[in-house]
């Protein structure tokens, strides 16, 4: 159900975690459901799990307990936001993620809100200050995320992964239509659940809280771009464009889609990046994400 990649257990896990229930998450522990339930196991549990996240399985449920983490180191966070300041972007100012108890409380909350609005949300079982039960969005069947599909469509051609790439498009369209926006909202972490329809997860960190609705909403379709331009632009970026306008005139409005025309005028610098892979995989999509914005928004002078 749910790559929490911003856990801090075990790598392992963390890959397991974040290629979704059909990757072989960790092995599930069977137990039978507590007596006093949900809140009993959680707070039974807790102590004793090691990962910051992990599996169970409570009779026939899979449930997802997440322990609070550290809180995250703020050099990362420095250098973000000088590059932000540079390019004039508040849009791409990192969002402080708290950790630990904060944390917990920020995405219990989120989780309820968006799901309240309609969305499809992982469910808050139980929660205490040190951690959180959440459901399986796959309910006990098998989920895959949007990262997984796209790779997988990649190798049965371009009209294959626009398909599925426009899925992620549509995903964040729905969220935005409801007034809403995400936290992180990259490819893997938006989850096809087994009824096909594409659920959300990771919310450790709330953009709502330094950013207005507008910049959180562009946030998140260009996080979605972030994550996907590679694949995108090696395969078939002008048939991805025509889709990304249509998109932007249904599903984004007039104050979103100007804030994204301003942005990939500012990122125009960065498609002169290095393509060199020494210089690591985030330089290379950042280069990416650029070129394709700036062939889908062409320079005016």
């Amino acid at each position: 159900m749910n790559p929490l990649h911003r856990g801090r257990g075990s790598t392992s896990t963390r890959v397991q975690m974040r290629k979704g229930a059909a990757s072989a998450p960790a092995p599930l522990t069977a137990q039978d459901t507590p007596r006093d339930g949900y809140a009993e196991f959680l707070r039974s549990t807790l102590p004793r799990q090691a990962d910051t996240v992990a599996s169970h399985r409570l009779g026939q449920e899979r449930v997802w307990l997440k322990k609070a983490g550290p809180r995250h180191g703020k050099w990362g966070y420095r250098v973000m936001a000088l590059f932000a300041h540079a390019l004039r972007l508040d849009i791409i100012k990192p969002v402080p993620n708290p950790g630990g108890e904060a944390a917990v409380a920020i995405e219990a909350r989120r989780l309820r809100q968006l799901g309240a609005a309609g969305l499809r949300v992982p469910v808050v079982l139980a929660q205490e200050a040190g951690g959180l039960l959440l459901s399986d969005l796959g309910q006990s069947h098998a989920t895959v995320t949007v990262q997984e599909r796209i790779e997988q469509a990649a190798a049965a051609g371009p009209a294959a992964l626009l398909a599925v790439w426009r899925e992620g498009l549509e995903a964040i369209a729905a969220v935005h239509a409801r007034g809403a926006y995400l936290s992180q909202a990259f490819d893997r972490n938006l989850v096809q659940c087994p009824d096909g329809v594409i659920g959300y997860i990771d919310f450790e960190d709330d953009p709502g809280e330094t950013l207005d609705l507008v910049d959180c909403q562009v946030r998140d379709w260009l996080s979605y771009l972030h994550s996907t331009a590679m694949l995108v632009r090696a395969a078939a970026p002008q048939a991805a464009g025509e889709h990304w306008h249509a998109m932007q005139q249904t599903g984004a409005s007039e104050a979103v889609r100007q804030r994204i025309a301003e942005a990939s005028r500012r990122m125009r610098w960065l498609r002169k990046l290095p393509a060199s892979r020494r210089w690591g995989r985030d330089t290379q999509r950042v280069r990416a994400l650029a070129r394709l914005l700036g062939r889908w928004y062409p320079d005016r002078d």
